[in-house]
């Protein structure tokens, strides 16, 4: 009869083929599967019945938003949350990846990271107010400063034979301006008509005002109110969209808008234009 040998250890699947006195963490760990933590991912919460998406996982909790908006934190415990109707237990999961698509500026163009602002060039772009001049940065601003492109405003353009005159426009020093309301027949195209030199460009809106440009679906509205003859334009759009005076009611316009897409086609085809008319790109 064979003998045993005492120092030996027989191996078998049986239940007490483990180690008896390992930690109770250890044990639950090795009953439940692993399963990265993903935020969005839907879980419920075992002891709880708390279920919602995943809000993120730090230290040793789980933050969990349910489906009235209500956030909640679990300790992170092996087996403490189910997902597809599984126990798991929660682990990290990796980092996301950093977001390498280039930047988009409000204007739709790239964006040049860590561009410094250019010295500005001697050509200009003119604005008919100050309402022209804000809204033109607020989606431009990046491109104007990368080009070196300055924007000033002409407060009215019934003198502005003698503002071009005074600017003395030329190859190097081009100028483009922006105006409101040119149509036929209206008082800005009868100006503009009259003012034809090679290094000039006059672009402009069949807005009655810059406010028109920015699109109604952006404010809520389903169009731009008729004015009736007589009625200040500005001033009769307030009283028909009860925006308050015309100062609130362009600080709520212009926060509307955040980029290009939120303007008519028509102001961002002028802009566009004198911008490369400007710096010698068209």
């Amino acid at each position: 009869m064979a003998t045993r040998d005492p120092q030996s250890t027989r191996r078998s699947s049986g239940i007490l083929s483990g180690p008896i006195d390992a930690p109770l963490a250890d044990r639950l760990a090795a009953t439940y599967p692993k399963v990265s933590a993903v935020p969005g991912m839907t879980l419920v919460h075992r002891a709880s019945g708390f279920s919602g998406t995943l809000v993120r996982i730090e230290g040793g909790g789980v933050e969990i938003r349910g489906r009235t908006g209500q956030e909640r934190v679990f300790r992170s415990a092996p087996g403490a949350f189910a997902v597809d109707g599984r126990a798991v237990s929660l682990e990290r999961g990796p980092a996301p990846a950093p977001d390498r698509s280039p930047a988009i500026t409000a204007s739709g163009s790239l964006s040049v990271a860590d561009a410094p602002a250019r010295v500005a060039r001697a050509g200009r772009v003119w604005v008919e107010g100050v309402h022209d001049a804000e809204l033109v940065e607020r989606v431009w601003g990046d491109d104007l400063r990368v080009e070196g492109v300055v924007v000033e405003r002409l407060d009215g353009i019934d003198h502005l034979d003698r503002a071009i005159a005074e600017f003395h426009p030329g190859p190097a020093r081009r100028l483009g301006v922006l105006v409101d309301h040119l149509v036929d027949g209206s008082k800005e195209s009868r100006i503009a008509g009259g003012l034809r030199q090679p290094d000039v460009l006059i672009t402009g809106t069949p807005f009655v005002d810059v406010w028109q440009a920015v699109r109604p679906s952006v404010l809520g509205i389903g169009a731009w109110p008729h004015i009736p003859m007589g009625t200040e334009w500005k001033v009769g759009v307030c009283r028909a969209l009860d925006l308050g005076d015309p100062p609130t009611a362009w600080r709520k316009i212009l926060a509307s808008v955040s980029s290009y897409a939120d303007l008519e086609p028509e102001l961002v085809g002028a802009v566009e234009r004198l911008i490369d008319f400007v710096t010698g790109t068209d």
